[in-house]
């Protein structure tokens, strides 16, 4: 019986080795796989962020450009509009000094209705002229300098209305 029981004693030692090197050798496949699986899931992960670090990347070039682009063109819509501002600020500073120097003088026609008689509306024009009749009137030359300045206040309005409705159209059609 004592042989019995050694060799049961054995191979149950030997099963046991067994199973113990069985589950050791379970559990470093098992790491390994799963240390696999880690691999390739950090690996698309990596991926994808490079891959929305590079979209990124390219929507602020994008937008770079397009504002590099918009500042160009300010600048020379800018230099557009101080040179129609400067040209027209010029015309009407040669406008007042023909004014000063009676080189021009401003007139207005009279209402040809408030005549006495019976010829309102002559059948003649002046030379040099398409108005009928010569009922004008001279102004002043300081009334006439005020009004020229007030057209020039309006023609700069207006040219600054046209740069900034020329910007709004820029601005909406790069968005």
């Amino acid at each position: 019986m004592k042989i019995y029981a050694v060799k049961w004693g054995a191979v149950l030692l030997i099963i046991l080795t067994l199973m113990v090197g069985s589950a050791w050798a379970a559990l470093e496949w098992q790491a390994n796989a799963y240390g696999q699986q880690l691999a390739a899931k950090e690996a698309a992960y990596q991926t994808e962020r490079t891959d929305v670090a590079n979209a990124n990347s390219a929507q602020i070039l994008a937008e770079q450009g397009k504002r590099l682009a918009l500042e160009q063109w300010l600048a020379a819509s800018e230099q557009s509009h101080y040179r129609a501002l400067t040209d027209e600020q010029t015309k009407q500073a040669r406008l007042r000094d023909r004014l000063v120097t009676a080189d021009l003088r401003l007139s207005v026609q009279l209402d040809a209705t408030t005549t006495t008689g019976c010829d309102a509306v002559q059948t003649t024009t002046r030379t040099g002229g398409v108005v009928h009749g010569s009922h004008r009137a001279q102004l002043d030359p300081a009334h006439a300098q005020r009004i020229i300045g007030i057209t020039s206040d309006g023609d700069q309005g207006l040219i600054a209305l046209q740069a900034c409705q020329a910007y709004a159209k820029e601005v909406s059609k790069m968005r």
